[in-house]
């Protein structure tokens, strides 16, 4: 019988997917939250969509901001442990050679097969600092476009995520009316959000959908709940 290729299909975006997460998840349940919330105390829509798009606005400049500082610290902190293990192979060799060793012996390499696996990792400082990164220290060099996309991605993520549970108010429609619209936009965009969530990272997606639905659920219950407590 002819055999079938196996054709092996991982998922490499994990950075950008981890960015639209962070950006989809609080776009949605913080506005969200937030129209819930002033829709128990206040009486004019506009009122909710000023103060929506203010915080969407506000939101979405402080979360770009802040993945961009942390794609910037994962880079400044790669660049300051590479040229630690570059000045360790420099002036500790031995050491370093003893370490390089242990790991490919943790993979049960022995005797002459692990000497000569470790002879062609040291004869070249780069290969052996990429080597020592990835394996000693478990780390990958990150992008060096990372921070501006980074940042670009979340605020997008949170933009596109917060018009969804204000759009209803936006439209003109009375808060009684905008109201449940927009529980009702908002919990479909939960769902789906979740089951691609859950698509993309390996989890269940009705579990994922689900989870993601109840955060954004609890979030804005809470909401309400408080703003009604003081209207």
């Amino acid at each position: 019988m002819p055999t079938v290729p196996h054709m092996e299909k991982h998922f490499t975006a994990t950075a950008t997917v981890r960015d639209v997460v962070i950006g989809m998840a609080d776009g949605l349940t913080v506005p969200f939250a937030l129209a819930a919330g002033l829709s128990a105390a206040v009486s004019s829509s506009r009122v909710i969509v000023t103060a929506g798009l203010a915080e969407i606005a506000a939101g979405a400049i402080a979360m770009g901001l802040g993945g961009y500082l942390a794609a910037r610290t994962d880079a400044e902190h790669y660049a300051a442990e590479e040229r630690r293990e570059q000045t360790e192979i420099e002036t500790l060799r031995a050491r370093e050679v003893r370490e390089v060793e242990e790991i490919l012996g943790g993979f049960g390499l022995t005797g002459v097969p692990l000497q000569t696996v470790v002879d062609a990792i040291t004869a070249d400082p780069r290969r052996w600092t990429d080597f020592m990164m990835r394996f000693e220290l478990g780390l990958e060099r990150p992008d060096p476009q990372r921070a501006p996309v980074s940042a670009a991605t979340i605020a997008g993520a949170y933009l596109l995520g917060g018009l969804i549970p204000l759009a209803p108010y936006i439209a003109g429609a009375s808060i009684a009316r905008a109201l449940p619209i927009s529980i009702a936009c908002t919990g479909a965009a939960l769902l789906v959000f979740g089951a691609v969530k859950g698509h993309f990272t390996g989890l269940n997606r009705i579990r994922s959908a689900l989870q993601t639905l109840l955060v954004g659920g609890l979030a804005a219950g809470a909401a309400y709940l408080l703003a009604g407590l003081f209207a």
